[in-house]
């Protein structure tokens, strides 16, 4: 394993409401000095949940996306508020995005997205044993809900409005634990 670089100096470059950009001045175990360029970590984390109903049903939102200007079909996500842990957030979410609570939670691995410029990750929960549950979310206008039968997830990976990397290896990693984990 390479040894990892000696962080110089770490500038920020931009903020706003959502990112913090900064430039790292590296030195490699070679002696190359190189400045790279990271969307930077902030608060305490995000979970996205693949919440499977009594009938093996998978339960995605459609939501407005604004990186692309359009509604897109993912998974249920949002960020680990302070003093909650991953699989509180993940079940508070599930809740204000689906409407539904789960008594089984587990966390199937945290990922990242962009690990070369974005320190951000998110954790990656299977809930199952649902129950009715609404709690009251910070959505601008209310989310659809809908149900894939998850034996069918090779289809919905393929559909134009379901895109997001995140939530394909979401579903990929829950249907790996379930085959690991049977019952």
């Amino acid at each position: 394993m390479p040894r990892k670089p000696e962080i110089l100096k770490v500038t920020p470059v931009a903020d706003s409401r959502l990112f913090h950009v900064e430039a790292l001045d590296l030195r490699f175990s070679n002696g190359e000095e190189r400045q790279f360029e990271r969307l930077a970590t902030r608060g305490h984390g995000a979970v996205m949940v693949v919440a499977l109903d009594e009938d093996n049903n998978v339960q995605l939102i459609r939501e407005y996306a604004a990186g692309l200007h359009d509604y897109i079909l993912t998974l249920p996500k949002g960020l680990i508020d302070p003093g909650e842990t991953a699989l509180e957030a993940a079940n508070r979410e599930l809740q204000e995005e689906v409407g539904f609570g789960a008594r089984e939670l587990v966390l199937l691995k945290n990922i990242s997205a962009a690990p070369n410029y974005m320190g951000h990750s998110i954790n990656v929960i299977l809930a199952r044993d649902l129950y009715p549950s609404v709690l009251p979310g910070d959505e601008p206008e209310p989310l659809e809900r809908v149900t894939w039968a998850f034996d069918d997830i090779e289809q919905l990976v393929t559909r134009d409005d379901f895109a997001e990397g995140r939530a394909i290896a979401g579903l990929f990693l829950a249907r790996l634990y379930l085959q690991q984990n049977p019952g």
